[in-house]
């Protein structure tokens, strides 16, 4: 069977489908290959599962806050039971509402959802395997939204106990202890997660810091966390070998001191990076330029190649769902004729630990790094009306606004503490609309919620913060 179409988009993920919608949208035959589930790791096995996880573990620990004596007045006579069966089958329950929703916007949008595997013969045209037989598709354009996978390390491949975050999420029974190699924001979203469970977990970090994209500041509640639930975190320390007998997997490395040790648990979480897909799809019949692991682009997503096009984690950091679906629907639109360019002032980046951390545009040292004169304007949540009343005061956390020292714009806003992620649209916004301190601390923010700390932030920055002493 050959079909033809103005636009084909390989990858349904949060870049590819977004692409898909939007071109249909703007009347461009469009059609999407996925060799899994339109979603992608986003939706099928990464962002929104993990997030379930996430909430699920923090809803378990806090109901068994309130056994025994309880807290807020509240008491129950028994600790909260754990079915991690029935935790997975809700958390598949919301990524199967998801992606049947993905599927219903790409139809109502005119979009035809190919399922299968998708093999380019040249740069337009590609075979996919469908569980129907092939289909070769040729396009006047193509979208490359093919995403990232897990890494592995050559001494500890994925399999048995060795697993990737995939598996972490669909694990039916809980670890008794959990290790994990790499404490980015993969490993410790989900060791925390875990950890809140009744795991016991480990961590092993090759560099001297766990999340190393954040400054110690951030993360001085998180490292807090960690401490006051007896979570080791070896910095410094690099794993060798991984051993299995039985049912429980040994795991070899060296400390900082380059001191041989050992790590024992029922599972291992390998979370060291992912890579781009790069690999059994036909690029090297493309003619496509890389730029080292990724594929190459210029500010609107153009490859080498007259008409074909990449986004997200195909192309390189952040290895953000986010920037993917921005970049798909710039991408549709160049396609349809409008003029656009990828060319945000900053992205966004949230990592759900416990706390929360929320990062856009420059830190602090980057900002001295780039030779940027800077005010400091900083709101401890501990002042919030809000963030006590729901027991999110107590963790240290705070908002830090960076600005130009000479016209107060604003060059960088970081927060850590609970919850704080719903507040990256708006820490983003003052950054693209290009937002003095005065525009932040002339804005009415509603009391009582968590956003007055960045108002407050603001004022504080200008010298006159009204709810913490100077």
């Amino acid at each position: 069977m050959e079909r033809k179409c103005k636009v084909l988009v390989v990858g349904a993920g949060p870049g590819g489908y977004v692409a898909a919608i939007r071109a249909g949208q703007l009347g461009l035959k469009t059609i999407i290959v996925e060799g899994d589930r339109a979603g992608g790791t986003c939706l099928i096995r990464g962002c929104i599962p993990s997030k379930a996880v996430i909430h699920a573990a923090s809803r378990f620990e806090e109901l068994g806050a309130h056994a025994g004596a309880g807290e807020m007045g509240i008491s129950l006579p028994d600790g909260p039971l754990l079915n991690m069966g029935a935790l997975v089958a809700w958390k598949e329950s919301i990524v199967d509402k998801l992606n049947s929703g993905v599927e219903t916007l790409l139809k109502k949008a005119g979009v035809e959802l190919l399922q299968g595997w998708a093999t380019f013969r040249d740069g337009k045209t590609c075979d996919v395997r469908t569980a129907d037989g092939s289909v070769s598709v040729t396009a006047e354009h193509v979208i490359l939204a093919t995403g990232s996978r897990a890494t592995e390390l050559p001494f500890m491949p994925f399999g048995g106990n060795i697993i990737s975050s995939t598996e972490a999420l669909e694990l039916k029974e809980l670890p008794r202890k959990l290790v994990i190699i790499g404490a980015g924001y993969i490993g410790l979203e989900l060791g925390i997660a875990y950890r809140k469970l009744g795991c016991e977990v480990e961590f092993i970090e090759a560099l001297d810091r766990i999340l190393p994209l954040y400054d110690a500041e951030l993360l001085r509640p998180i490292s807090m966390w960690l401490r006051k639930h007896k979570v080791p975190v070896h910095l410094g320390a690099k794993a060798t070998a991984a051993k299995t007998r039985g049912k429980t997997t040994t795991v070899e490395f060296t400390d900082a001191d380059g001191k041989p040790q050992k790590a024992k648990g029922d599972r291992v979480l390998v979370t060291v990076g992912r890579r781009p897909c790069t690999e059994d799809w036909g690029l090297e019949n493309m003619a496509v330029d890389l730029d080292g692991p990724f594929v190459r682009v210029d500010s609107r997503c153009r490859t080498s190649m007259r008409n074909v096009w990449a986004i997200g984690d195909l192309v390189g950091e952040p290895m953000l769902a986010h920037k993917a679906s921005a970049q798909g629907e710039m991408v549709a639109e160049i396609i349809a004729g409008h003029r656009r360019e990828f060319d945000p002032v900053a992205i966004p980046a949230v990592c759900f630990t416990e706390p929360e951390i929320v990062g856009v545009g420059l830190t602090p040292a980057e900002a001295e790094e780039a030779g940027i004169a800077t005010t400091i304007g900083k709101f401890p949540f501990g002042a919030s009306g809000r963030a006590l009343a729901m027991q999110a005061g107590v963790d240290s956390g705070f908002v830090r606004i960076t600005a130009r020292r000479d016209d107060n714009v604003i060059v960088g806003i970081h927060a850590v503490g609970a919850h704080v992620a719903e507040l990256s649209g708006e820490f983003a916004h003052a950054l693209e609309m290009g937002a003095r301190l005065e525009d932040i601390a002339g804005t009415i923010h509603v009391h009582p919620t968590l956003t007055e700390a960045f108002a407050e932030a603001a004022l504080a920055g200008l010298g006159h913060a009204i709810h913490v002493a100077k």
